[in-house]
């Protein structure tokens, strides 16, 4: 949350807002999750002509339902960005205790060892012309110093267990984090910022060792009329259906991602277009083949179809080129009827698969 939000909610006022956040929720019927919740205290404590405040009213305006992808794109523009670099900074501060911590107790064994030291060289020193009283005092200094300088030792070894537990526990942290900045909170599929990232490298990847890449999108069909007919929670159990076909397909290297709404995106590392087209012909069947009904009611809601594009990385092309080349092969799919997966070239046999 925002400094301002995160101090209103330490406040007096915090129990207050809450309850008037509930209540709005509840006004324009809006499930009170912790991601919905945190929505609509930022939107309640934002001003009227805030971004997220704009598109909170223009929804209520248009009673357009506040469903789950709908908090989750909201959410992707006004709060992951703060919360993320939250959760990174606390990390951070974490880290910093725990190596301050540990310079601390190595720097106390240096010096306990350093005075070890030159109590050694000065009974070295006083060995000579000693007589047997002072050899005996210097002896049991010494086996003092020895059992303090071993009772440090254990100290810091005690504290570097703890600490190396303690930055285990701050790397997991810190990766689970990085996992959810990454996902899609509705399909469980990789999000937009991640497929971004991962096909700039894998293209990269491709361009160096000379391998092939394929890029596809693919694209609920109809899917504005279905959500219109049947309503957007109908509409997310359908993308989660999808989305569970793709990711069932996409096992390996291969890379697929909720590119945004209805669309997907899998990128096929080390593979020539007429493997992915086997794919996703594979993926097009198994959808169109299920009857889907609807949770709440149990009634049937057709087939679902899906049209796709796909297109093979040329040498030396970039990212933005090859995401066209796909996305043109995607409407060419639209355009001659959906239900259909189009290539952007024509496909080849001379690569092996």
């Amino acid at each position: 949350m925002s400094e301002d939000v995160e101090t209103t909610l330490r406040s007096p006022r915090a129990y207050a807002l809450a309850r008037q956040a509930v209540e709005a929720m509840e006004t324009h019927k809006v499930w009170p999750t912790a991601l919905n919740f945190e929505l609509w205290v930022h939107y309640l404590t934002s001003a009227k002509d805030s971004p997220l405040a704009a598109q909170i009213e223009g929804l209520i305006d248009t009673g357009e339902p506040f469903t789950d992808s709908v908090g989750e794109s909201l959410a992707a523009q006004f709060l992951p960005k703060a919360k993320l670099d939250g959760e990174i900074l606390e990390a951070g501060e974490n880290l910093s205790k725990e190596l301050d911590s540990v310079s601390r107790a190595i720097e106390i064994a240096r010096e306990t060892s350093e005075a070890y030291g030159q109590q050694l060289a000065a009974a070295g020193e006083s060995l000579d012309g000693q007589d047997t009283g002072a050899i005996k005092e210097m002896v049991e200094t010494l086996t003092q110093a020895t059992r303090k300088i071993r009772e440090e030792n254990q100290a810091l070894e005690g504290q570097l267990a703890d600490t190396t537990q303690e930055l285990a526990r701050m790397r997991e942290h810190l990766e689970q984090v990085r996992r959810d900045a990454m996902t899609d909170a509705l399909t469980g599929l990789c999000n937009r910022k991640a497929f971004d990232e991962a096909l700039e490298r894998l293209a990269g990847d491709a361009q160096t060792k000379g391998e092939p890449l394929t890029l596809a999108v693919l694209d609920i069909d109809h899917f504005k009329n279905f959500n219109d007919t049947w309503g957007h929670q109908t509409g997310d159990q359908v993308i989660r259906f999808v989305s569970s076909v793709i990711a069932r397909s996409s096992s390996g290297a291969r890379f697929a991602a909720r590119y945004g709404g209805e669309e997907f995106a899998i990128i096929f590392p080390g593979e020539p277009a007429r493997n992915a087209m086997a794919v996703l012909e594979a993926i097009r069947e198994e959808v169109s083949s299920r009857l889907l009904k609807r949770r709440s009611t149990n009634e049937d809601l057709g087939a679902i179809t899906i049209s796709s594009g796909l297109a093979e990385r040329r040498q030396n092309e970039g990212t933005g080129s090859l995401i066209e080349r796909a996305d043109g092969a995607l409407y060419a799919s639209k355009r001659g009827g959906r239900n259909r997966t189009s290539c952007a070239d024509p496909i080849t046999t001379t690569r092996a698969a």
